[in-house]
């Protein structure tokens, strides 16, 4: 087959740049950074009409039939008659920058999404008329109408799509849907947009994980197009008749898909840097545009054996009740009430495939007699009984897929500006610069005295990486026809040939590394945990129960690992966690639930410098695993909320974890939608620990008696973890260390005991005196009911001390 090599048109200067079609084919417009609307006629060399209005870079556009509009990054939206290409009016500005504009079906309304965070809905005659969708958390990126202007739905940067009903004068929230699409910056050219199928029952999203899905009105999902992209989607479209989607992405590729099958028929991949795509209407054309500010037009785009991209709408909705009509009957089913021959399964199937794609617009009957609800099932109609729905309900369930927790390294970011770091912690960082032909690896230290910066060429492409006192460890991964590697190189050299790499087979990946003081894991795609000395003898090998891994962490001779777990009551996947001793070969807590928040995810994990397992999930919220090394008895428990904390009452930030050391909490703080440090590498940030078992006020303001709980709860924790602590590894500093804290708690709870008399709660006094721990502080509770004339209280507290001794 002869290739097409296709010619561009080098319509915008490197940026952000936007393609569309008129509604009729006639026109082919482009926007982009260099502030400037480029008109072309199509099937016409002549030279486009070029517009100049806009005072900063144009980052959207829509047509209607008679008119079009242009956003941009100067806070405003301007209206241009499709005809004359005169500016009608400055439809409405905002405050910040915005992102994208669309308009409704009709042409009388504009949606429009800036980085304020609400959207504004503005009529297209009265321009005074102007409607509001808000309730959003973080700005909005992407802005859409569904064909038959019934919904408007938000893409958000922080990943949650919302969908307005627009039917009556004011529209309303009616769904929300997380963890589905990416969370991006808003001038990012990652695609997190909802497209709508042509018949107005279905839309598309691209999801974190580079797949696209497909769900139906009612919410749910109904097929995906899957590991079709390696890097993050740019942009989807439907073909005019909703037969074929086009999408494009990072990773150079440009796909067609055929949405019956959800198979690619068409895949090129010299174009890179495709960030927006549209269809021609009315011819089998498809044009898209880079951020190079070209323009590309390919005729002939779907194969001549394949159905044409525009025409008559292809209805999503038999497909979509394609698995129903193919599930195993065991009943008897008959054609109809005048023919009671019993239908095989084989002729179910057969009537599946046949009819799914058959549009009955003349009621000649062409379709299955089979009825189907919103959801996808068959209802009871005829002589098939409800009996039926158990089959039904049974291979819908069968067939559906939950999606895993993606591997991640703690420490790490991902690829920004052909930069990323591979770890970062209290030791120093780890980078990596993509040189294109390999990577150059820099590895740096705060302690500059006692260990030397150096950098090395990458051949390997390393993309993972772990850093300690002992020395630094890298993993990649069998990408670009190299087999997986492990290198440890130790910061002492005073043996020659002391690091060491170790190769995998090609059949299987390294998904996460850990390193301590005395081992070196590796969990990979096998399911299998391998661990080495730090000179890499191999120690143990095991293949996991839950597997694929999520990620590891290491402590002296302790290793936690994190997998996929079974499937929770609502769909999603649960994460497992492993601890253990390797060199004991002793599991301490094996395969218990990790407690993440109600749809959120695990941020980060690690140990503190006590050897303590901590997460902090999406939520922003540190916990520590208390009694872990007894079998069965862990718990986690919340040392820091980092949304109650002071300095984040009306700011836009987030804390990029990091460690915990000395009883604080070390992180990166990440202004505005930024998800993870970049360069220039920021200052760290230390917050003490601050549990959250006491409720502010609206105010905000926390009491004195409030404080002082709280303080008592937290010491109770430390004291609790350093208890733990003395059971594996007595020492004298310990023991002196937990009398300390002992002391301190007591001194607590002596000040709210008095607290508690001055307010003459004598139960309560009583309660706090029997939680006491040292003799010592029992008799200076009694002195202190007696400074207060509590004469009960009093007695009662001497009671507690005389059982004490005994």
């Amino acid at each position: 087959m002869i290739v097409q090599r296709l010619v561009p048109r080098y319509a915008h200067t490197s940026g952000l740049t936007r393609v569309a079609y008129s509604l009729d084919g006639v026109f082919l417009m482009t926007v982009g950074s260099n502030q400037v609307i480029r008109k072309f006629t199509v099937d016409s060399d002549d030279e486009p009409v070029t517009i100049e209005h806009h005072q900063d870079s144009i980052t959207g556009i829509s047509i209607s039939n008679r008119q079009f509009a242009t956003c941009s990054e100067d806070a405003t939206v301007s209206l241009f008659s499709l005809k004359t290409n005169e500016c009608l009016t400055m439809l409405t500005r905002c405050s910040l920058p915005i992102r994208d504009i669309a308009f409704s079906p009709d042409g009388d309304w504009l949606a429009v999404c800036s980085d304020e965070m609400r959207v504004k809905v503005v009529n297209t005659t009265d321009y005074l008329r102007i409607l509001h969708l808000s309730g959003f958390s973080k700005p909005a990126k992407h802005v859409s109408f569904n064909p038959s202007s019934k919904f408007v739905s938000v893409s958000c940067t922080d990943g949650i799509v919302y969908i307005f009903s627009f039917t009556s004068e004011e529209p309303s929230l009616i769904h929300t849907m997380d963890h589905v699409i990416p969370i991006c910056d808003s001038d990012s050219e990652v695609c997190s947009k909802v497209i709508w199928h042509p018949d107005s029952e279905s839309f598309a999203v691209p999801t974190r994980i580079n797949d696209i899905t497909v769900f139906s009105k009612s919410w749910r999902e109904r097929m995906s197009f899957k590991s079709g992209h390696l890097d993050a989607i740019t942009d989807i479209a439907w073909s005019p008749n909703g037969a074929y989607l086009c999408s494009s992405g990072k990773d150079g590729k440009l796909l067609i898909w055929e949405v019956k099958t959800q198979t690619i028929i068409m895949r090129r991949q010299e174009y890179k840097n495709v960030i927006s795509l549209a269809w021609h209407p009315r011819a089998n054309v498809l044009s898209f545009t880079t951020n190079q500010g070209q323009l590309y037009t390919f005729p002939n785009v779907i194969p001549s054996n394949y159905q044409e991209p525009y025409g008559r709408i292809t209805h999503l909705t038999p497909l979509l009740n394609e698995e129903s009509i193919k599930s195993p009957i065991s009943k008897k089913r008959y054609i109809n009430d005048f023919n009671k021959r019993e239908l095989s399964d084989e002729e179910l199937v057969d009537i599946g495939h046949d009819t799914s794609w058959i549009e009955d617009d003349d009621g000649a009957g062409y379709v299955s007699k089979y009825k189907y609800d919103e959801n996808g099932y068959k209802k009871s109609i005829g002589d098939i009984s409800d009996d039926d729905f158990y089959y039904d309900t049974k291979r819908t369930m069968n067939s559906y897929k939950a999606k895993i927790h993606t591997p991640f390294q703690p420490g790490s970011t991902p690829w920004r500006e052909k930069r990323r770091y591979l770890v970062l912690n209290l030791i120093g960082f780890i980078w990596t610069v993509d040189q294109d032909t390999h990577n150059t690896v820099t590895v740096e230290f705060f302690d500059k005295e006692l260990y030397r910066q150096y950098h090395f060429t990458d051949i390997f492409f390393y993309d993972k990486a772990c850093l300690n006192d002992n020395g630094a460890l890298f993993a990649s991964s069998n990408k670009k026809g190299n087999s997986a590697v492990i290198f440890f190189r130790p910061h002492e050299n005073w043996a020659a040939h002391a690091d060491w790499k170790i190769e995998f087979s090609s059949d299987e990946d390294i998904l996460s590394i850990s390193l301590s003081s005395s081992n070196i894991v590796a969990c990979t795609s096998k399911g299998y945990l391998r661990s080495y000395t730090l000179n890499g003898i191999p120690l143990r090998i095991y293949r996991q129960k839950y597997f694929p891994v999520v990620t590891c962490i290491s402590w002296k001779n302790y290793v936690m690992v994190v997998n996929n777990g079974p499937l929770n009551s609502n769909g999603t996947i649960s994460l497992v966690y492993t601890l253990e001793h390797i060199l004991q070969d002793d599991t301490l807590q094996s395969n218990d639930l990790l407690p993440l928040p109600p749809n959120g995810h695990l941020q980060s994990i690690f140990f503190s410098d006590q050897g303590d397992p901590m997460i902090f999930d999406s939520d922003g919220i540190l916990l520590v695993l208390l009694h872990w090394r007894v079998h069965g008895q862990a718990k986690w428990v919340p040392l820091l909320d980092t949304n109650l904390m002071e300095r984040k009452k009306g700011k836009n930030e987030s804390y990029w974890p990091i460690a915990v050391a000395n009883q604080k909490f070390y992180c990166i703080i990440l202004k505005g939608n930024e998800q993870y440090p970049h360069f220039p590498r920021p200052m760290f940030s230390e917050f003490d620990f601050s549990v959250p078992c006491i409720i502010p006020t609206d105010s905000g303001e926390i009491s004195n008696i409030s404080a002082l709980e709280e303080r008592h709860v937290r010491e109770s924790i430390l004291l609790t973890l350093l208890e733990d602590t003395i059971v594996s590894s007595a020492g004298n500093s310990l023991k002196l260390e937990i009398s300390k804290r002992e002391a301190s708690i007591d001194k607590i709870l002596l000040q709210l005991l008095q607290i508690a008399c001055k307010e003459d709660r004598q139960a309560k006094a009583l309660e706090l005196a029997t939680l006491l721990r040292l003799p010592v502080s029992l008799e200076a509770a009694r002195k202190v009911a007696a400074h207060y004339m509590k004469t009960n209280l009093t007695e009662r507290i001497t009671a507690l001390a005389e059982e004490s001794i005994t």
